[in-house]
């Protein structure tokens, strides 16, 4: 009777335990500070996009959000990092197309995306635009590929890094249009910006808010835009298949966290991070530095984010591109 006794008391304490430190896992917002991991170097795109976002996030929850980049290998380091951290809801990853849909199959990245991280919410989309410094000469996308044509191997683009989407933006160009240019991968938008502007690189496939005031200035010249259609900041710039048809190189950001993050957790930070997304102030700002604020549900962001890593899975297999 004392051994069963003993044993109940024991299960009860157990249970108890268990049931404390489960609430205390999924206490929100959590008690420790909120980190937003964003993969490239400050000023770029994301990085951007990410302090916009955490701004008004930290005023709804009433905690402070901390935005802290952590560049390299394209954004692969911080996802990476991520998957395997804390899985307490305390770490959110602002995370991009090319580590979550087309790094893994270039290259062994030190995670799944499809099993290691959790789906949260789609942040923003947007195309990226091909543009040159003024002073090269060349004025539209046709002089680009004539003289790619003319001097194969000579011309080069930068990106943000090995496998990111406007890597692939140039390697499907490349295919396409039958020209050879060189890939100048680096950790971010912001370095490879400051090195199209220095004229050390001879083109970019540039997220919008880091290419825009630029464009304005008239430093840069924008050549094309890489979704499907032209975007309502650029109306007079073309797409690029409007000269080649079919082509296609839509970047977006979403918030994922690590797969081992509770549901109710994750639940709660879709709910937030939904909120600020469809905040007028936060969409409007976010539109001028050329991004479309785009939630949608955990459900919604795991098929697209499953969608886009079979269809660039296909399209590097089937045209044998190179991380190179």
């Amino acid at each position: 009777m004392q051994r069963r006794s003993l044993f109940v008391a024991t299960t009860l304490v157990t249970g108890l335990s268990m049931a404390l430190c489960s609430a205390q896992a999924q206490d929100f917002p959590p008690k420790k500070p909120v980190t937003m991991v964003v993969g490239f170097a400050a000023g770029g795109s994301a990085d951007i996009a990410a302090r916009v976002i955490a701004k008004k996030l930290g005023e709804n929850i009433g905690q402070s959000v901390v935005v802290d980049n952590k560049p390299g290998a394209g954004g692969n380091l911080a996802h990476a990092q991520v998957a395997k951290g804390p899985a307490d809801g305390s770490v959110l990853l602002f995370g991009s197309i090319g580590p979550l849909s087309i790094s893994p199959h270039f290259m062994k990245v030190g995670y799944d995306p499809l099993k290691d991280l959790a789906p949260i919410t789609m942040g923003v989309t947007f195309p990226n635009v091909l543009v040159v410094p003024a002073d090269t000469g060349i004025k539209t996308l046709a002089e680009f590929v004539a003289k790619a044509k003319r001097e194969p191997g000579k011309l080069d683009f930068a990106s943000t890094g090995p496998g990111s989407a406007a890597h692939l933006a140039g390697e499907l160009l490349n295919d396409i249009a039958r020209i050879d240019t060189l890939h100048v991968p680096y950790k971010g938008g912001a370095p490879a910006l400051q090195d199209v502007l220095g004229n050390r690189v001879t083109a970019f496939y540039a997220a919008p808010p880091t290419a825009l005031p630029h464009i304005e200035s008239g430093k840069l010249i924008p050549l094309a835009t890489t979704g499907l259609t032209r975007p309502a900041y650029l109306p007079n710039v073309p797409t690029v298949a409007e000269t080649y048809p079919g082509f296609n190189a839509t970047n977006w950001y979403a918030f994922v966290a690590s797969a081992k993050t509770p549901a109710p957790l994750l639940e709660r930070w879709n709910a937030e991070l939904v909120k600020v997304l469809n905040n007028p102030e936060v969409r409007d700002n976010l539109l001028k530095h050329g991004q479309t604020a785009a939630p949608t549900s955990r459900e919604e962001l795991g098929k697209f984010i499953a969608t886009e890593y079979g269809k660039w899975g296909r399209i590097i297999r089937e045209r044998k591109l190179s991380a190179d």
